[in-house]
């Protein structure tokens, strides 16, 4: 049980560290369109007590860390990092893609895995976008089952992980059997990286410090526009998932 709990921890790690981005870049317009949209939002109480936990975390440990980290290694050598990353969780986007029937895209996941990999120095650069204009097209099994007409359920935030719901909850429980970074399904998937937990838990401290040196001062501006910063994540969160479900 505590491995499944561990586990569970580590995929929404995954998915939050993977859609942060998604919150700051799609910001701007949110605000812009100031839609009313009415969440189903059971848990409102606990999600609003875990939401003030989270943004402690953030501000008393991740953020000082992150920044430390950040005046120690090179931005180039972070970029590297991130980019290594993210060439790992290529059949995580590929099988999304296909299972939503983006065949053009499964095929440039494809072609900019196997460049990368053979000549990005296994995935530090990115010859595919600079070289060939090859982009990422971020696709996760909860999207998946948006597309497929799968409601998302009540919203949930989880500790340290932030704003989800109980779609993509389930959604990236199963990416992990697809993802190199988790021991998920180790015994049945060969290409697992970690041996065990503990290096799970290692690898993943490592992306998700790297990423936020990379992201420092995003969290802060999102947050200083919010009267009420919980059910500001939420709407901001929901109407981001809509969108890329959409797209």
């Amino acid at each position: 049980m505590k491995n499944l709990i561990f586990v569970l921890f580590l995929t929404l790690s995954s998915f939050a560290d993977e859609t942060f981005d998604d919150f700051t870049n799609e910001f701007d317009n949110e605000l812009k369109r100031q839609e009313t949209k009415v969440v189903f939002d059971p848990l409102s109480g606990y999600n609003r007590v875990m939401t003030n936990f989270n943004d402690k975390v953030y501000e008393n440990v991740l953020n000082p860390v992150a920044t430390g980290y950040s005046n120690t290694v090179n931005e180039n050598v972070r970029i590297g990092i991130s980019n290594f990353f993210n060439n790992l969780l290529f059949p995580v986007r590929f099988v999304n893609n296909l299972l939503q029937f983006k065949f053009e895209n499964s095929a440039e996941e494809l072609g900019r895995f196997l460049v990368n990999t053979l000549w990005g120095f296994a995935g530090i650069l990115d010859p595919a976008k600079d070289d060939l204009g090859w982009v990422s097209h971020d696709e996760d099994f909860g999207q998946t089952l948006g597309y497929w007409g799968v409601g998302e359920g009540f919203h949930v935030v989880l500790p340290f992980l932030g704003p989800s719901n109980l779609r993509d909850m389930f959604g990236l429980v199963a990416d992990g059997y697809v993802n190199p970074l988790t021991t998920t399904a180790s015994n049945e998937v060969s290409y697992k990286i970690p041996n065990n937990t503990y290096e799970q838990l290692g690898i993943k401290t490592v992306d998700v410090v790297n990423g936020t040196s990379l992201r420092l001062g995003q969290y802060e501006a999102i947050k200083k526009d919010a009267l009420d910063l919980y059910p500001f994540l939420r709407d901001i969160y929901t109407q981001s998932r809509n969108k890329q479900i959409e797209e």
